[in-house]
């Protein structure tokens, strides 16, 4: 996918997101790693490390070298959204305690990394 096409959609899924109360942390945390995935996308698109046809779709999954280049380029980015994506099993697969601090922890994870890649 191409740098714009995740802007688009990165954009989109926060204006959602924007919609869901402090009562739907499932779909808030499970958004803001979409979203998040797409600028992280869109940054090292832009960066050219990572070509259109290698796009990031859950950090878990990234070969380790991968992960290591992406990292040297985008290191807080990834890490935010590494933050995020850990969320996910807590709280949106599982039932731990504190689920709608961890929606406000993704959405504010989520604002950072939005405003670092579209300074790229």
């Amino acid at each position: 996918m191409n740098p714009e096409r995740h802007r688009y959609l990165a954009q989109r899924i926060e204006k959602s997101v924007a919609h869901c109360s402090e009562q739907d942390w499932e779909i808030t945390i499970e958004a803001a790693m979409l979203a998040g995935t797409h600028w992280a996308n869109y940054a090292l698109h832009r960066h050219g490390v990572s070509a259109e046809n290698e796009d990031i779709v859950h950090m878990s999954m990234l070969v380790v070298n991968t992960l290591r280049k992406y990292r040297i380029v985008e290191p807080e980015l990834l890490r935010a959204l590494d933050e995020i994506e850990e969320l996910r099993p807590l709280h949106v697969r599982g039932d731990a305690a504190g689920s709608r601090e961890a929606a406000r922890r993704a959405r504010a994870l989520l604002d950072q990394i939005s405003l670092h890649a579209q300074r790229v």
